[in-house]
């Protein structure tokens, strides 16, 4: 019962922070901002280079993330294989 309750909440929190207003943000300084935009304007591949360098430093905590829950599945994997092997013997 105690686990029902912890998810309900959980799934309650989620909703409730995914429902809430969003302000837009500005992701760049006013800086790289007013060069990127200027350098699409002008024709330069700058603004393209800056974009992909935001996505590579994008990509690192998406694949800590990813490593992590690969090692975590791993390990569960491995200790419910050697549970299975345990009572079978």
């Amino acid at each position: 019962m105690k686990k029902f309750i912890v998810r309900l909440v959980f799934v309650f929190l989620t909703f409730t922070m995914a429902g809430l207003p969003l302000q837009n943000a500005q992701a760049q300084c006013a800086m790289c901002s007013l060069t990127a935009e200027s350098s699409v304007k002008n024709g330069n591949t700058q603004g393209s280079t800056l974009n992909k360098g935001i996505l590579v430093l994008l990509s690192a905590p998406y694949l800590a993330v990813g490593l992590v829950g690969f090692l975590w599945y791993r390990k569960f994997r491995k200790g419910q294989s050697q549970a299975e092997s345990d009572t079978l013997v």
